[in-house]
């Protein structure tokens, strides 16, 4: 794969930020989808112990971010639940050119703590449920992803009046943990403790991949936090950390 020379000078820079020991430390605000809360609390600590740098995490879904950053909000780095967005922030000339990349592949999961409800697309047509959580479907993706599968296995017309919405990812997590609703579609990721209720995951056919992508914002430019930031997310390091959390990784299949 070629490069153009802007890429690759920014990505020289980036890295010689990185491994540099003798910089201050700096600051950079993040935004980041909800889904890649706890992946990058933890991503943003091992970057801390690494260069000193802080990363400030905002959480919250990739269309009122891009909203937010669009009328000026004080951000350097988004981390979207989808590549739409930042690529669109590069085209609008808010984000570095070259600088968006897909940092994790997300997968889409059917969840209940109730033992035993979740036993795959049969839960759905047999529609013996009251409520299903989904995350907002235009505001973020894996609630897109979630109508994508109803429409795929015909069933989204039937069961579109049990439908709860959440604005984000832990919203639509709340509704099913609170019992506001009996099931949801909710992201992988946040099923990665100790093994509770059922679920089913999502085969990949049933929707189209949801490929979240990071990029550099224009006034993360400058900003030495900022492009350290986006140079840690694509090492080794942070890449182990995000398939802890049952992200697959550019790439993989």
């Amino acid at each position: 794969m070629r490069f153009s020379k802007s890429v690759r000078l920014a990505a020289a820079i980036a890295t010689w930020v990185l491994t540099s020991t003798n910089l201050p430390a700096a600051q950079t605000n993040v935004a980041v989808a909800a889904n890649f809360t706890e992946v990058a609390k933890e991503i943003a600590a091992a970057f801390k112990a690494k260069t000193s740098h802080e990363a400030v995490l905002s959480f919250g879904s990739s269309g009122q971010f891009y909203t937010q950053i669009t009328q000026g909000a004080p951000f350097q780095v988004f981390l979207s639940a989808d590549d739409a967005r930042p690529k669109k922030l590069v085209d609008d000339g808010l984000a570095v050119p070259g600088s968006n990349f897909t940092y994790a592949i997300g997968k889409l999961v059917l969840w209940s703590k109730t033992p035993g409800l979740v036993k795959g697309e049969e839960t759905l047509k047999a529609a013996s449920f009251a409520k299903l959580a989904i995350i907002n479907p235009v505001a973020a993706p894996y609630g897109a992803a979630a109508v994508e599968t109803m429409k795929f296995l015909k069933i989204y017309d039937a069961l579109k009046p049990k439908i709860v919405e959440g604005a984000t990812v832990v919203q639509a997590f709340q509704f099913v943990e609170t019992g506001n609703a009996e099931l949801g579609f909710i992201a992988l990721s946040q099923l990665t403790g100790p093994e509770t209720g059922s679920r089913w995951l999502v085969p990949q056919e049933l929707y189209s991949p949801i490929r979240q992508d990071a990029v550099l914002l224009k006034t993360g430019a400058p900003n030495e936090a900022a492009t350290s930031f986006i140079a840690f997310l694509r090492s080794p390091e942070a890449r182990v950390i995000i398939e802890k959390y049952g992200y697959v990784l550019d790439g993989q299949s």
